[in-house]
């Protein structure tokens, strides 16, 4: 007990033990600020001119701040065993590329800040390892493209996302839909067209959605929008208050946006940009009864088509409508058809059938839908043998007709036997619009008195060929019955119909009612054998007269030259004027007299010189030599 109690008593008396050192602080990087000294640790480098992340960093900090530099890619051991950053700013440096797991050990980050760089792309792995992440700021880049599953390690806990100002024209909206703590999400000037319905069903939280600037001419309803009230100012919300901001983008006020304009807004940055009656209007000025649809109209199907079994089959149905209808196909069975290994649907109407059977054969119901109602059309297909050759280029020629071969011409029993094949069996053709007279590339429409429609402003019709996909419209005066269609291809069949524009006197508002479809076949181009073209014989009387006028040139320029020819290389004008006038020059040498005798030839050697007098008398008829 005595050495015990010796031991208590010496025990106050010993040294304390020292506290452990902590580890050595790496040294704070050229142009930096670092707080080291107390707890959280902090490295402070913005606008230090850095073209990397500096490699000599402390990996205790906290908070790291890079932004105003000039880095231009993030590497994967720049911010390696940092497992204690909660606060990383890269924000307004040229960063265009980030390595995959660059941010795998930041595993307590909180807030990143990647804004202002020149980011294209962000796939799935540059984002792994930020299990904590709350705030991502990714405005200001250049980004086109954002994979489904590059937010999928912070998707739980992620309360700000900010993808403002760059370039997606397409977004994951499922994967948006599964972030269920987010709070702010910045959306606004982007080149987004369209929303998906339901795309933020799921996020509960949500209290500040921002869509301005971008190519939205709908917005869906939702239920979060429907449950929660919506204001455009922020300030004094209540807390529950969702902030939805759309401004800037080009809406089409239609029957689609009535559920939008019913709520209670407090903003004045929304217009109409279309249609054209509600153009440029402010949004929430606009009455609820004017936010109307037009039913869809069928405008063009496949004529009645015959295929071989094994052959692929083409079936076209257009429609158009207030909003775009949706065009769908029912196969004979009653089946809705879809993509699958056998068919194929494409948006714009169009079902190919890729291999035929014979138990295809039917009625195709062609239905297209929108938000004020629907349309249906049949067509029919026959599978079968393949029909018997033809020869699509003759060499015979048809008889000429009288007179110019694209002149109108009443339809002929064959012609009436073709266009009543080429209508669908068992539909009626329609009363109320007939094509009377057609050729090759011209067209007479009829169609009756529509006085029971009140206020009618125009008629307009539709038309287009089976050839081809190109809707084409004519706007025609109110007091008009028929129109001349010139603008037609030869041998083609053409569906066409006529609809009425009116003011609706309940609404006020301009509507359209059909007045008829009819379909008709223009004539092919013939060409006459009896004679050729004008053009043809055009070409050939210039040629012709070409030849002649090239040969009367050679045939003068052969003739001057056998005149100069014959006339000793002098021209013959010349020669014929010095003919009658000589000249006779005589020597004297003392003695008188004429001399005759021409001049003797000169002797080849050395002479001496001497001077001869010449004397020279005119030569002719009308002179006579004179005597001594």
């Amino acid at each position: 007990m005595a050495v015990l109690h010796l031991l208590l008593c010496l025990l106050p008396l010993a040294p304390a033990s020292s506290p452990p050192q902590p580890a050595t602080a790496s040294p704070c990087p050229r142009r930096c600020r670092c707080q080291t000294q107390s707890l959280p640790l902090s490295v402070l480098c913005p606008g230090a001119g850095l073209l990397f992340v500096p490699p000599t960093l402390d990996r205790r900090a906290a908070e790291l701040r890079l932004a105003d530099n000039f880095i231009a890619a993030v590497r994967r051991r720049d911010l390696a065993n940092m497992t204690g950053l909660l606060h990383l700013s890269l924000s307004r440096n040229t960063i265009r590329h980030v390595a995959t797991g660059a941010f795998a050990d930041l595993r307590a980050l909180r807030a990143l800040h990647l804004d202002g760089n020149r980011l294209t792309a962000l796939s799935e792995g540059q984002l792994r390892g930020l299990v904590n992440l709350r705030h991502l700021i990714l405005s200001n880049n250049q980004l086109a493209a954002l994979a489904a599953g590059a937010l999928e390690d912070c998707a739980e806990t992620l309360e700000d996302l900010d993808l403002s100002y760059n370039n997606l024209e397409q977004l994951p909206w499922e994967a948006l839909g599964r972030l269920g703590n987010v709070n702010t999400l910045g959306l606004d000037h982007n080149l987004l067209a369209s929303v998906p319905a339901g795309a933020f069903s799921r996020l509960h939280k949500l209290a500040r959605l921002d869509m301005t600037s971008n190519r939205l001419t709908t917005i869906p309803p939702d239920p979060l929008f429907s449950r929660l009230p919506l204001l455009a100012r922020p300030r004094g919300s209540p807390a529950s208050a969702l902030v939805l901001a759309f401004g800037g983008n080009p809406l089409h006020c239609n029957c689609e946006l009535v559920w939008l304009r019913r709520l209670a807004r407090e903003d004045d940055l929304e217009a109409c940009a279309s249609p054209p009656a509600l153009g440029g209007r402010y949004f929430w000025a606009v009455g609820e009864d004017e936010f109307v649809c037009e039913p869809p109209v069928v405008t063009h199907r496949s004529p009645p088509l015959a295929v071989p079994a094994g052959r692929s089959a083409t079936l076209r149905c257009r429609a158009v409508g207030d909003p775009e209808p949706r065009v769908r196909w029912v196969s004979p069975q009653g089946r809705l058809l879809g993509n699958t290994s056998r068919a194929r649907a494409f948006p714009n109407g169009t079902l190919e059938l890729l291999v035929t059977e014979p138990g295809d054969g039917g009625t195709f119901t062609c239905i297209a839908a929108n938000a004020a109602g629907e349309a249906t059309a049949a067509v029919e297909l026959t599978v079968g043998p393949p029909p018997p050759p033809q020869l699509a280029n003759s060499t015979s020629c048809d008889p000429p007709r009288d007179g110019d071969p694209d002149a109108l011409t009443p339809p002929s029993a064959a012609s009436a036997s073709a266009s009543a094949k080429a209508a669908d069996p068992g539909t009626p053709a329609d009363p109320g619009v007939q094509v009377t007279e057609h050729g090759a590339t011209a067209a007479l429409v009829q169609w009756p008195d529509q006085r029971p429609i009140p206020g009618i402003r125009m008629y307009q019709i539709q038309y287009n060929s089976s050839a081809d996909d190109i809707l084409v419209y004519r706007m025609i005066p109110a007091d008009s019955r028929s129109f001349l269609l010139t603008d037609l291809a030869s041998d083609r069949s053409y569906d066409l119909c006529v609809l009425a524009v009116f003011e609706d006197g309940a609404t006020g508002l301009t509507a359209t009612r059909p007045v008829g479809c009819a379909r008709f076949s223009t004539e092919p181009a013939l060409r006459p054998c009896g004679a050729p073209h004008a053009p043809f014989l055009g070409g050939r009387m210039i040629i012709a007269l070409g030849g002649v006028i090239v040969a009367s040139v050679l045939v003068f320029i052969f003739v001057l030259l056998m005149r100069y020819k014959v006339h000793g290389g002098q021209p013959p004008g010349k020669a014929k004027a010095s003919a009658p006038v000589s000249s006779v020059c005589s020597q004297t040498n003392g003695t008188l007299g004429p001399t005759a005798a021409l001049p003797a030839p000169e002797p080849s050697g050395p002479r001496a010189h001497t001077v001869v007098q010449l004397d020279c008398e005119p030569w002719g008829p009308s002179h006579e030599p004179v005597g001594p």
